[in-house]
């Protein structure tokens, strides 16, 4: 199995389901309402956990009553918590809105992922076991940027998702070997709305990149090699939240496994069409038999929603 630690933030997402989302100032009238245990840390080490890979979570919650939930949902799902940091103090949340066409927006709130700023010696050699290490940008810059570094120091994979979007110190895009953009943090980055003109101007500062398209699957850009695009599964979306943490946990099993890239970004978007099917973050995201199912026989996306 690939191994993969993930150092990243654990979230309770508090999500209410709308027709559409308010203009400012505006009151609308919700359809219901969940509390769905994500994070961006937490959805890629969920995700890559049932999609087959061997995950250990690096991160924080609090000791609230969603710190216990969180704990629980990554244990549930054979994600290594030992150290996952319990402090004192409220957990992360994200607050999302979802409306009918599948879109959100979402206001995060970190609580205790704004706690982790460095890494000891525990973190460190959970690291240096991997053969991949996953990384975000809802702790805080200072451990996300050591952690890559210790990692590229030790030979250890570094997949960096980019978000939320900011400009990002030189040390840490040094210390990255695959950048996974969505489309709106790739021109942040780089000033460029052209998802293959952003690609390439990436490749500046890190050796490969995947710009994520939504619906219209993804774009792979390597250092001497052509662009290649890969489409996404046409399904009807439910629900995105999530999709491109799925996205990333899929796509690190699949390289970890030694997958050539085309038939890798192919596993990877199909869990995420998968996911984009179901409500919710980490409880929509597929298990390694569906993907394969889904790659196997297509039409197993065109069944109506679960």
């Amino acid at each position: 199995m690939t191994s993969i630690v993930v150092l990243g933030s654990t979230n309770m997402d508090l999500v209410a389901y709308v027709e559409r989302a308010p203009a400012r100032g505006e009151t609308v009238t919700g359809r219901s309402f969940r509390t769905i245990p994500g994070g961006k840390g937490a959805n890629q080490a969920v995700a890559a956990a049932r999609a087959g890979g061997e995950v250990a979570m690096i991160g924080a919650v609090g000791s609230d009553d969603f710190g216990t939930r969180l704990r629980s949902v990554l244990e549930h799902c054979a994600v290594d918590t030992d150290l996952l940091r319990t402090v004192e103090g409220p957990s992360g949340t994200a607050h999302i809105v979802v409306d009918d066409e599948g879109g959100n927006a979402i206001v995060v709130v970190p609580g205790a992922n704004a706690t982790v700023t460095s890494l000891d010696h525990g973190d460190e050699a959970l690291i240096s076991g991997a053969d991949l290490l996953l990384l975000q940008l809802e702790l805080p810059l200072s451990v996300v940027t050591e952690g890559a570094v210790h990692a590229r120091a030790r030979g250890v994979r570094t997949v960096l998702t980019p978000a939320p979007a900011r400009q990002l110190p030189p040390e840490l895009l040094a210390a990255t070997d695959l950048l996974v953009p969505n489309e709106h943090e790739a021109a942040a980055l780089t000033g460029r709305t052209d998802p293959r003109a952003a690609a390439l101007a990436l490749l500046d500062a890190v050796p490969e990149v995947v710009v994520t398209l939504g619906a219209a699957g993804c774009l792979y850009a390597a250092r001497g090699a052509e662009p290649l695009s890969v489409p996404a599964p046409r399904v009807r979306a439910v629900d995105t939240t999530a999709a491109g943490d799925t996205f990333v946990g899929a796509l690190t099993v699949a390289l970890g496994e030694g997958r050539p890239v085309p038939e890798a970004l192919a596993w990877a978007a199909t869990a995420a069409a998968l996911s984009v099917r179901r409500e919710g973050a980490s409880t929509s995201m597929p298990y390694r038999v569906e993907i394969e199912a889904a790659l196997d026989a297509p039409e197993f996306l065109e069944a109506d929603p679960v």
